[in-house]
């Protein structure tokens, strides 16, 4: 029987829309929240900033902390909020 080859579909990704500098996501909410907001990081704006966020909650899966995952969490809220209220 021939073995299947593993499905590592994240190693084919590659991303132009977003540049968090490292040990971005080991922050506070609000650093993170700050640091994903700014143009140089996404230059596509905030949406780029949640979705990178969400990509890298799903991406660590269950090997990511409590602590850690709540921290994300509110870092997308308070882009949420951002992008909300420059929608308004």
């Amino acid at each position: 029987m021939a073995r299947r080859k593993p499905r590592n579909w994240v190693a084919g990704i590659t991303t132009v829309s977003t540049y968090p500098p490292p040990g971005t996501f080991t922050k506070s909410a609000g650093e993170i929240a700050r640091i994903m907001a700014r143009r140089d990081v996404s230059p596509k704006g905030i949406g780029s900033g949640i979705r990178m966020i969400q990509y890298f909650i799903n991406r660590s899966g269950k090997g990511l902390p409590e602590r850690r995952r709540t921290e994300l969490e509110k870092a997308k809220r308070i882009l949420q909020k951002r992008l909300r209220e420059s929608r308004s």
